[in-house]
């Protein structure tokens, strides 16, 4: 996963120079997408940085986790930062940003409730942009091995003799 700016192709002054808040947890700037709160960045080659952003609150508004930082949902949709995808996804965000300016929000991200984001997603939702973005979180967000001790989960079991006497019922937040 890239989520280190190249030092070579960005100053420090570069970065707080050309870079502009974008929702209240995102900053974008010229091929990046970095977190207001974290020390995380991530390089944007296929799509527009803005574009990236709003894939990653999508990712939360779909799979809302507190616990799980935005690191791991940028690093679940930075698979469709690529040249065979651009396109759609591209015109998916902007379908999304219209219909969140019909609702009166500047964006999708502009929308700062949950709720109303989560409305703007259940209207598309029958949408091949949707579908495309809510099959590949699925595994994208919960194949990562840093998350699985977030949710209690151990890995498999199977090379270890299996769940029965390595605690099968001892998951607490089910």
């Amino acid at each position: 996963m890239e989520t280190i700016l190249d030092r070579r192709s960005m100053s420090r002054r570069d970065l707080l120079t050309g870079s502009l808040a974008f929702g209240a947890a995102f900053v974008v700037g010229p091929g990046f997408v970095a977190a207001t709160d974290a020390a995380w960045a991530m390089e944007v080659k296929a799509l527009k940085p803005e574009t990236m952003a709003t894939l990653i609150q999508m990712a939360r508004d779909i799979y809302p986790h507190d616990h799980v930082a935005d690191e791991y949902y940028a690093a679940a949709v930075k698979g469709y930062d690529n040249a065979d995808q651009a396109e759609m996804i591209e015109s998916g965000v902007a379908a999304l940003n219209a219909a969140a300016q019909g609702k009166g929000h500047s964006s999708y991200t502009g929308a700062g409730w949950e709720r109303d984001r989560v409305d703007l997603l259940r209207a598309m939702e029958g949408s091949s942009f949707f579908q495309m973005i809510r099959g590949g979180l699925v595994t994208g967000l919960y194949n990562q091995k840093a998350v699985w001790p977030l949710f209690g989960y151990e890995g498999e079991s199977y090379s270890q003799g299996g769940y029965i006497d390595r605690g099968f019922d001892d998951i607490n937040w089910i």
